[in-house]
């Protein structure tokens, strides 16, 4: 595995302690050439006074990008580190959201949305979604998000699950495929999903990213330096890519 660009920090409050530098290390050891930082960004929710407790806080973000970035030229000769960002698209929201986070000129963002609407009031996907409207408008939702061109992927494509009707989960998931194709943005295989035997990655989304010939991208989602170089995984994702003949992206794309 050559690169990576899906990884967390202590700074969203459900990873590992571990300072950075511990997962630079790994990733050197695992022979990448590309790693990315991507914790989940602080989102600003203007006129109101919510806080997420999943994510980094405001005033974290210049020490966040600093720290990535300082690492990244210790260790230029050694491999190239990056400063993104993981983060949801949430209509209301978003252009003051990217005005904000580009105080900090990010390399990259990915898409990980975690949420229909917002976060404020909701509970994630994974809990919420029950019916075959709730994954239509799950569906166009990220679609919105990928057209913004804000985004390099697409991070677990099939967060949502298969548990829908057979019908609804051929029409929406082919409607993601081939809206993702069409921007020109990979799907990601997640291996914290693989990893932990959560709804995603799925066979469902898989064989239509097959048929639809999406590009493929594989994502750590890394909340501990351990899961940085994971064989077992690795091994686990190719054995996907191989069963359903998807177009893998090999060598660091960005």
């Amino acid at each position: 595995m050559l690169y990576n660009y899906h990884t967390h920090t202590a700074r969203c409050n459900h990873a590992s302690l571990a300072p950075e530098r511990e997962y630079v290390e790994k990733a050197i050891e695992a022979g990448m050439k590309t790693f990315g930082f991507s914790d989940h960004a602080p989102y600003l929710f203007v006129g109101t006074d919510y806080q997420s407790c999943f994510r980094m806080k405001q005033d974290e973000i210049e020490l966040y990008a600093d720290t990535v970035r300082a690492l990244a030229k210790e260790y230029e000769k050694d491999i190239r580190i990056l400063c993104g960002f993981e983060l949801e698209y949430y209509p209301d929201y978003h252009k003051e959201e990217m005005q904000f986070l580009q105080s900090v000129k990010p390399d990259y963002l990915i898409l990980g949305q975690h949420f229909l609407g917002n976060e404020l009031n909701n509970q994630p996907v994974h809990n919420r979604l029950k019916t075959d409207e709730d994954l239509s408008a799950y569906v166009t939702q990220v679609l919105a998000g990928l057209a913004t061109g804000d985004f390099l992927y697409l991070a677990h494509p099939d967060i949502a699950g298969a548990h829908y009707s057979p019908e609804a989960v051929e029409r929406e998931y082919t409607r993601l495929c081939e809206g993702a194709k069409r921007m020109g943005i990979p799907l990601e295989i997640n291996f914290l999903g693989l990893r932990t035997n959560r709804c995603y990655p799925n066979d469902a989304l898989l064989k239509i990213a097959a048929k639809v010939g999406n590009e493929i991208v594989f994502g750590l989602d890394s909340h501990e330096p351990e899961s940085v170089n994971d064989p077992t995984t690795l091994q686990k994702a190719h054995e996907l890519v191989d069963k359903f003949g998807l177009k893998l992206i090999e060598k660091p794309f960005f």
